[in-house]
Order: structure tokens, then C-alpha cells, then sequence
């Protein structure tokens, strides 16, 4: 086979990490659709990808895009890192491996369907109460609402932890970015707080019966150590709680906007799972992941060095149409399998099945309680660099 012509890079001068691109996340999704090859952004001496065949393709080659050197813009071989690496998301095989058999073996098809028959009735309670207001913030009061009930429980954690974690999580996704006004004000809002979020998950602060105590048992059986365990239990929350508070909040906000789409979902409440499915392709909550290069990289002909950042565009992938037809539309009747919202391949986020689950609660609830839903305010952006998602969300609804 022929080597394919080489080319050069498309000079990106845009900054993603900027206020008007993180508030306007489609306008520089296009411009990186609209590049149609690598791309180079000079501001950070990063490479980047957006075409969907090229994100799928880099996110499957573990072995020459490595997550062990940081999964942000950080190179943390060279410089470290503010906490410690990801046993799951920021290492590879064969270590990679041991850490996923753990939790593998803690969310198997039991435990969700202890999720459910635990939570169910809550989440629907709280649905019913909030549907009976008329009036009430999606984001607040039910996005994040459903995950905080469920997984600092499940997890064991203790009460206190439940607030502390979400800003312990706040930096941890804003330090994957560039060391910006949004790192500084996370990083002095966490500063106080993050040895006590360590010492949260330590084994003898988490109940005996949650998931938190099994993954400390199930790394004792594998003879690793509790130091090892306390960063999976820190790991099983962030991969839990923001981005699918933010998924679900992109889900009410674009069924909100589309009465039609609305009442397919009352109509049907099983779409619950497709409408989160379109949510996370149409408006992905966690738009960037980042791989280092172990050796030099050749993509579309353009030659990538050893060393190097690739930046994923996992947003902007998900709006490729040469993958999705009419992609900048929201159908919950699509057919949107391969969508890579929460990656794909062996890094492909462990928290996924908790969140499909924790959404599917959620809008199951309100598509069976609501006839009507829609906006009734401002949505307000919640600005993080490593994240897309919604602080407030004001809607209105008619019960059924």
C-alpha cells in the first residue's frame, strides 16, 4: 500500500478554552469540522482531531496515543500533577487492565438493578413534587439532584462528602485545561477541602454496604493496596456525577425547545434511553480528551511527532456528518449507536452504565408525569475547561 501524500496540519488560531468558544461550543465545534483535517493549535502546541473517523481511530490505538501521560493538556511525565493519575483513565495496559477488572467486577448487572429497585421510587417522588410546582430549575432541582441522591449513597460516602466531592470534581476537570482564570478560581475554592475529600474516601469513613467498601475488598483480593482503592472510589465519582448532570440537563433543555420531540418522549417514556443517547451526540457534555503520541503518528498524511498532545474533539466528532445525517438536529428517534459521548475502546468511561441508568430514572420519570414541558427563563451556562453543561435551567410544565 501506498503511504498516503503528506500534508500539513490546518492552523487553528482559535482558543476552545476561551469564554466565547465555551459559550458558543458549536461555533468552534464548526470551525473544527470545517478545517477537515489535523488540526494544529498554535496558542498550546497541541494537535487535534474533530473528523469522527479520526477521533474513533485515536481513542481505539492505546498504543500509540497513551492516556499514562495525562488525559488533559498537561503532560504529567514531565511536569506532575496536582493529584494522583487515574488508575483507569491516565494509565494503560497491562496495569490498566487490573484496575478495570475491579470495577467490573462492582458494576455488574446485579448492582444496576439494585440501583434501580432502590431508587426508582424516589426519583420519581422527586419528579412528581417538582411537577406538581409547575415551575422549577431542571438543573438544580432534578439534573443534579438525581445523581447526588444516588452515588455518594451507593458509594457509601458519608453526607458531608456530597458537596465537597462535586467542587473536589469542579477542579479536577478545569486543571485538565489551560492554567486559566477558571483553574485559579476552582483551585482556591478547592484548595481547603481537597486533603478532606482524601481522607472521605479512606475505607473507614465509607458504610460497609456500599460499592465504596466492595472496590476496597475487591483490590484487597487482588493484593493491591488501599491507597489504590481510596483513587478508584475518588475515580467512580467523577466518572458519575458531572457529566451526566450535564447530559441530562442538555436532554430536558433540547426536549424543552421541541414541543414535537416532547411529545413523542410523553407519548413513549422507553425513548428516555434514545433522548439521553441524542443528548450526549448532540450537545456532548465532555467535548475534549487528550493522548500523547509515543512515537511518531501519521494521520491523513500529516506527520504528528513523538511527545505530542492530540486533542480529541469529541464534540465536534459527534457533529460530523459525514458520520450522523442532519447532525445539528435533536431526534430522539435517531438511530445514534457509535456516537463516542463517552468514548470508546478501553478507556471508554467506567461511569457510563450508572449514568445511562441515572438518566433514564430521571427523564422516565418526567416524560410520564409531565404532558408539557418548557422553557420558562434563561438557561445559564456553567463554564468549565473541560466540560459543557448548564447551571440553571428555569422550565415550566403541565402535569399529565
Amino acid at each position: 500500500m501506498e503511504e498516503a501524500a503528506r500534508r500539513e496540519p490546518v492552523i487553528v488560531d482559535v482558543d476552545p478554552f476561551s469564554e466565547k468558544a465555551l459559550r458558543n461550543p458549536d461555533w468552534f465545534d464548526q470551525i473544527a469540522l470545517a478545517a477537515d483535517g489535523v488540526i494544529y493549535l498554535p496558542r498550546y502546541d497541541l494537535w487535534a482531531v474533530a473528523k469522527f473517523d479520526q477521533v474513533r481511530s485515536t481513542f481505539m490505538d492505546w498504543r500509540r496515543f497513551s492516556s499514562a501521560f495525562g488525559t488533559g493538556l498537561t503532560h504529567i511525565g514531565k511536569s506532575g500533577n496536582w493529584r494522583r493519575p487515574s488508575l483507569i483513565l491516565e494509565n494503560d495496559p497491562p496495569d490498566h487492565a487490573r484496575y478495570r477488572k475491579i470495577f467490573a467486577s462492582v458494576l455488574t448487572g446485579a448492582t444496576l438493578q439494585v440501583i434501580r429497585d432502590r431508587f426508582e421510587a424516589s426519583t420519581d417522588a422527586l419528579v412528581r413534587a417538582l411537577v406538581a410546582k409547575r415551575h422549577f430549575d431542571a438543573v438544580t432541582e432534578l439534573a443534579e439532584a438525581v445523581p447526588l441522591q444516588i452515588v455518594p449513597t451507593m458509594l457509601g460516602l458519608p453526607a458531608e462528602a456530597h458537596d465537597l466531592m462535586l467542587i473536589y470534581s469542579e477542579l479536577n476537570f478545569n486543571s485538565m485545561g489551560p492554567k486559566n482564570e477558571l483553574w485559579r478560581k476552582s483551585q482556591e475554592k478547592a484548595a481547603p477541602i481537597v486533603e478532606t475529600v482524601m481522607e472521605m474516601c479512606r475505607r473507614e469513613n465509607l458504610s460497609d454496604d456500599g460499592l465504596g467498601a466492595r472496590i476496597y475488598n475487591e483490590c484487597a483480593a487482588a493484593g493491591l493496596p488501599e491507597d489504590d482503592a481510596a483513587t478508584l472510589v475518588r475515580t467512580f465519582f467523577s466518572a458519575s456525577m458531572d457529566t451526566t448532570m450535564h447530559g441530562i440537563g442538555f436532554a430536558i433543555q433540547a426536549l424543552a425547545e421541541r414541543p414535537e420531540q416532547w411529545a413523542m418522549l410523553h407519548a413513549d417514556p422507553s425513548l428516555a434511553k434514545t433522548a439521553f443517547e441524542e443528548a450526549l451526540r448532540f450537545r456532548s457534555p465532555s467535548p475534549f480528551i487528550a493522548r500523547t503520541t509515543t512515537c511518531d503518528v501519521d494521520i491523513d498524511g500529516v506527520r504528528i511527532p513523538a511527545d505530542s498532545k492530540v486533542l480529541m474533539l469529541v464534540g465536534a466528532a459527534n457533529r460530523d456528518p459525514r458520520k450522523f445525517e442532519r447532525p445539528d438536529e435533536f431526534d430522539i428517534q435517531r438511530d445514534v449507536r457509535g456516537h463516542v459521548g463517552f468514548g470508546v475502546g478501553i478507556h471508554a468511561c467506567i461511569g457510563q452504565v450508572v449514568a445511562r441508568l441515572e438518566a433514564e430514572l430521571a427523564l422516565e420519570a418526567l416524560a410520564r408525569r409531565a404532558a408539557r414541558l418548557a422553557p420558562d427563563g434563561e438557561p445559564v451556562d456553567h463554564l468549565n475547561n473541560w466540560l459543557r453543561g448548564l447551571s440553571s435551567l428555569p422550565v415550566s410544565v403541565e402535569p399529565a
